[in-house]
């Protein structure tokens, strides 16, 4: 593994009124590496991707991305990010060859390799036979798909992926986690955030966790386990989070849907 790191914080903060968000994390990634990037919601995760797509720029701290200050504003650097949101505004009035298009461009891609390489892509996810149909009539899986090649299109050296997996079906979870292990493997750096820890475990080499604006866990799956003997990620978050109460909350639901009663 290349020792240079790709991503590079320094005493990241981040404050919005009444509340501190980031309180000074430092974290290097790597060439390759795919993050599990998790926690509660509130601890900070979707600021720190914010940040790194530099979306927010009144933060206090260093970020740098492939050795350059993320305050530079550097266009180039931007042209080799890729980026999935969790929610995601997509011109719906537009096919998926005018809109992938346009996105290619938009990275500086020539307009008859962004169409090329967005009908072939489109093919390979099953979704040849909408490529000229509005995306106004998708399905949220399909619209997913169209998001993730999107963000692929012009072969990004850092892909961010916020809950990318939404809305799509078994066999496309299956597609996309091959592809991201691929993507890897080929170089490229992946930062995924997510809640489903299931397919955090099984996808990342690296997972860390954020708890209250602060790491409060950081290796890979194995060395977490050594946090705790049960062996799933989930009772790992829920241990280092403090969270313990999920089974008696369930049960206190359940207990007021099926009787009515009063919660104390």
């Amino acid at each position: 593994m290349d020792t240079t790191p790709i991503i590079s914080i320094r005493e990241l903060r981040m404050e919005f009124p009444g509340k501190q968000v980031l309180d000074g994390i430092s974290l290097d990634v790597f060439r390759g590496q795919i993050i599990g990037y998790i926690g509660p919601n509130g601890a900070g995760k979707s600021t720190t991707l914010k940040i790194l797509l530099g979306l927010i720029r009144d933060y206090k701290g260093t970020v740098e991305i492939f050795g350059r200050d993320l305050k530079d504003d550097d266009r180039d650097m931007k042209r080799r990010i890729g980026y999935v949101p969790e929610n995601a505004e997509i011109y719906d009035t537009l096919t998926p060859m005018e809109y992938l298009t346009f996105i290619g461009e938009l990275y500086g891609l020539d307009r008859t390799l962004a169409g090329r390489k967005a009908r072939d892509l489109m093919k390979i996810l099953g979704l040849e036979d909408v490529l000229h149909t509005r995306i106004s009539s998708f399905s949220k899986g399909m619209r997913q798909k169209v998001l993730i090649i999107s963000s692929l299109l012009h072969n990004p050296d850092i892909l961010f992926l916020d809950e990318p997996l939404s809305g799509l079906d078994a066999n496309s979870v299956m597609v996309v986690k091959d592809i991201l292990a691929t993507l890897a493997a080929n170089g490229k750096t992946i930062f995924y955030s997510s809640h489903i820890m299931d397919v955090v475990e099984k996808i990342s080499n690296r997972i860390v966790l954020l708890n209250d604006g602060l790491i409060a866990a950081d290796g890979t799956f194995e060395e977490l386990k050594g946090q705790d003997d049960t062996g799933t990620l989930e009772t790992i978050f829920n241990s280092l989070t403090g969270f313990d109460q999920h089974e008696q909350t369930a049960r206190r639901f359940v207990d007021t849907v099926t009787g009515g009663g009063t919660v104390d």
